[in-house]
């Protein structure tokens, strides 16, 4: 791909994701944007798609192999440093029920997403994508399954327009069912775990939780954000399941693939060590939190830029006319297991700690 021949109009190619992506976070520091939680992923996703569906033709065909640079191998790396945003601490610090509770949603929410999916005569990857989304950590899950799937790049634009639009209007949800004696049922505690398990995006969870427990007195924020990082932790061992499981079905639908390899996510690896490394200097630097080792915030920035040129690559991919040949069903699909994320979630959570 950066042979030297075509080398010149790759870098082209990735220099104009690289623009996009800086205007996405330019966008992304609007203070109505900010009050939306909209992160410049979302924002580098909806700037791709408007020159996918205006400048796309106008520009010449030798820069795509710089745009798929960015969604491939650009998109790998960002995924490995979204590792140092978590530590093996925080697991430690909210304990088994969180661990419980979210095993039990990601389960449920994938095999579920699955079968309905089945059942709706939905295209099987984007049933899978977008049941990755809402089990995990929305845009950053889709991401990581990505080059496991190998599905087409709108399949997955539409499977992270789903998990913005559900994510989102559960970050307003959960505080209004807070407030209103909803979740009356659950301790501070609990109605942590269930922020966390439940919601989309990390974004999404912050928000509901600050909202919820601005000062975090209550300890409802950062217990919500922790619970949603020891689920972030799981993308790389579903990763991995996912290839082996892909594998032996696409062996089985073709008998000429029997042979070839089983394509192990090695970037989900590398993502489990990075979480292991920054707990090592969590504990040599003593820092207190994640953003407090040395070095994080610079890599957290910048691991946040790759994912926003990743996710600005898989935007040009897509134009309005393969939303169309999508048609509702990926959000009939998002929005049968948003139902259950709200009200399955609520009961996993009060079985789970009624039992602890």
């Amino acid at each position: 791909m950066l042979e030297k021949g075509n080398r010149a109009n790759t870098l082209h190619g990735i220099l104009l994701i690289v623009l996009f992506s800086f205007a996405a976070f330019y966008i992304a520091g609007f203070s109505f944007v900010k009050e939306l939680s909209l992160s410049p992923l979302i924002i580098g996703i909806v700037l791709g798609m408007l020159y996918a569906n205006s400048l796309r033709n106008r520009l010449p065909e030798t820069w795509v192999p710089g745009i798929k640079f960015c969604s491939k191998q650009i998109l790998r790396w960002g995924i490995i440093l979204y590792g140092f945003r978590l530590t093996l601490a925080q697991v430690a610090a909210v304990g088994g029920p969180a661990i419980v509770v979210d095993l039990i949603i990601v389960t449920v929410t994938i095999l579920g997403g699955v079968l309905l999916g089945r059942l709706l005569r939905l295209d099987g990857d984007t049933a899978l994508m977008t049941s990755t989304g809402s089990a995990i950590c929305g845009a950053a899950a889709i991401l990581g399954a990505e080059p496991v799937v190998k599905c087409e790049g709108y399949k997955t634009a539409i499977a992270v327009s789903t998990v913005v639009i559900f994510g989102t209007l559960s970050m307003f949800l959960y505080p209004v069912m807070y407030r209103t004696g909803m979740l009356g049922g659950l301790s501070d505690t609990g109605v942590a775990i269930y922020t966390g398990s439940t919601l989309h995006e990390v974004a999404h969870v912050a928000g509901a939780g600050n909202a919820m427990d601005p000062t975090d007195t209550l300890g409802i924020a950062g217990t919500a954000t922790i619970t949603k990082m020891i689920r972030v932790m799981m993308l790389a061992p579903v990763l991995v399941i996912m290839s082996f499981v892909l594998a032996r079905r696409r062996r089985t639908s073709d008998p000429a693939a029997a042979k070839s390899r089983i394509t192990i996510p090695w970037f989900a690896f590398g993502f489990l060590g990075v979480i292991c490394l920054n707990s090592l200097l969590q504990y040599l630097t003593g820092a207190a939190t994640v953003r407090e080792i040395p070095l994080n915030g610079a890599i957290e920035y910048l691991d946040t830029f790759l994912l926003t040129m990743a996710m600005t690559a898989l935007g040009t991919e897509t134009s309005l006319d393969k939303f169309r040949q999508a048609g509702a069903k990926p959000f009939v699909l998002a929005g049968m297991l948003y139902v259950w994320l709200v009200v399955g979630g609520y009961f996993v959570t009060k079985f789970v700690l009624a039992l602890w």
